[in-house]
């Protein structure tokens, strides 16, 4: 998902605190480091006390630690103080997440521990702007609130003959489809998505680059074809460990309605090394067009049909933290294969309403309203007064902030739909902290109806 709200951040960067600190530090590193004061290494024959007579043993003092070893260590700490990535530390407070020494160093070419750091990638912030950055600059936009794309391998997506010229879908004028998604609605179960959930966010991280990330992935696969038996379902295999994953129920059509959400997680201080269990983001997405996806193919209409008007794809997408990079892969492709996409929604961060609540304000479906199709955003919200408990709010989040850009930037109507305001959304993703225990299921199950209501709908519409 999108870089944190900068609302519950605390940015530490005077450069008095900040050589205070490191000063501090060293200081308290020296003292832990050199021994105090002893006699000169000798050998001695004493016994202890408390042993017998005839056990007789050769005592050594323990060595002084070398000057190198300890200019090693003090090396290692300065380099790490300097760094621009001493990032997230996550105090125990319950909602506050304080950021210490981001913001530094600005497209900082510091030494990082991160594999690939000083690798140039090309990224997108905004529709006219790109830069070419690091790997550590980019943890660095991301720890800033800056969104972008990495088009390093897509530099050409969007500027295909279709996609500057594809003819935009009229989409329904309201829904019609109550009678097959009511039934389909009552089949969704909370214990499922808490289930699933659980075992997602046990991967230590679901980093796009680890194997952490590759074992999350095809554990997402098996659980997948467990959930929606008999229903295709494909990897999408990148340059990297992770892959994304696609699954489809045929429709009499080639038009296809997409349904999105991201699988990876990030820590943004040392993705390689710290944990992320992502159970918002994406973990929140990922379980909800899951438990949409099981409804929806056990349904009485798939049974008796086979399935609908429309092809249905559900996508898990890979590397959205890296920049959108799993899903500028699979629309690049569908761009260069002509494939018919009519639609396409993103669920990001389904599950955090504490804040909204905290702040006053009703449980609601946040819909955003920038950089996304306006007759697709206006169904959603008739989708969700139809089907949802709750009501919907506008909401905005920039550019780039999801894996819906992708499709976009394609040529294809896509929207995206959050837990809240963007402002209100939560505000642990990205560290160690981001875990369940936060989470509503119910308001999940929520976007679960959406999502299910959405699709069904779309699926069964008649687009020329």
């Amino acid at each position: 998902m999108r870089s944190a709200p900068k609302s519950g951040l605390l940015r530490l960067s005077h450069p008095s605190f900040l050589l205070l600190l490191l000063l501090l530090l060293l200081l308290l590193l020296l003292l832990l480091l050199l021994p105090s004061p002893q006699a000169p290494q000798t050998h001695s024959t004493h016994r202890p006390p408390s042993l017998p007579r005839r056990a007789s043993f050769v005592y050594r003092h323990p060595p002084r630690l070398a000057p190198r070893s300890t200019m090693k260590y003090l090396a290692f700490l300065s380099l790490l103080l300097s760094s621009p990535v001493l990032g997230f530390v996550v105090l125990p407070d319950g909602h506050t997440q304080q950021t210490f020494g981001a913001g530094v160093a600005t497209n900082s070419h510091h030494a990082s521990l991160e594999e690939g750091a000083g690798e140039l990638r090309l990224v997108q912030t905004s529709p006219s702007e790109t830069r070419w950055v690091t790997e550590a600059d980019k943890l660095e936009l991301k720890r800033q609130g800056i969104n972008f794309m990495d088009i390093t391998e897509t530099q050409d997506l969007g500027f295909s003959i279709e996609a500057l010229t594809r003819k935009i879908p009229v989409f329904p004028a309201e829904p019609q489809y109550s009678s097959i998604i009511r039934p389909i609605l009552r089949g969704l179960d909370t214990a499922h998505m808490a289930a699933n959930l659980k075992e997602f966010t046990a991967f230590y991280t679901r980093y796009y680059k680890s194997n952490y990330g590759k074992q999350s992935s095809e554990w997402l696969h098996k659980r997948i074809a467990f959930t929606a038996p008999g229903i295709s379902i494909k990897p999408f295999k990148h340059t990297w460990p992770q892959s994304s994953l696609i699954a489809t129920i045929p429709g009499r059509s080639n038009k296809t309605v997409v349904i999105g959400a991201h699988q990876d997680s990030i820590n943004l201080f040392l993705p390689s090394i710290l944990g992320a269990p992502g159970a918002d983001d994406d973990g929140s997405g990922t379980v909800t067009i899951l438990e949409a996806l099981r409804v929806i193919a056990g349904s009485d209409y798939i049974a008796k049909h086979g399935g609908f008007q429309n092809t249905l794809e559900f996508h898990w997408y890979s590397a959205e933290e890296g920049g959108l990079l799993g899903s500028q892969a699979v629309f690049s492709s569908y761009e260069r294969a002509g494939r018919d996409v009519v639609a396409m929604l993103q669920q990001d961060m389904t599950g955090f309403v504490r804040r909204t609540l905290d702040a006053g304000k009703p449980e609601s479906v946040g819909v955003i309203t920038d950089f996304v199709d306006p007759g697709l955003t206006e169904f959603i919200k008739k989708v969700i007064d139809e089907y949802c408990d709750i009501p919907w709010v506008e909401t905005e989040c920039g550019y780039a902030c999801s894996d819906h850009a992708s499709a976009s930037k394609a040529g294809y109507p896509s929207a995206f739909v959050i837990e809240s305001e963007f402002s209100l959304s939560q505000s642990k993703i990205h560290t160690t902290e981001d875990k369940m225990e936060w989470l509503s299921l119910e308001h999940m199950k929520e976007h679960g109806k959406l999502t299910v209501g959405l699709a069904v709908e779309l699926a069964m519409a008649k687009f020329e």
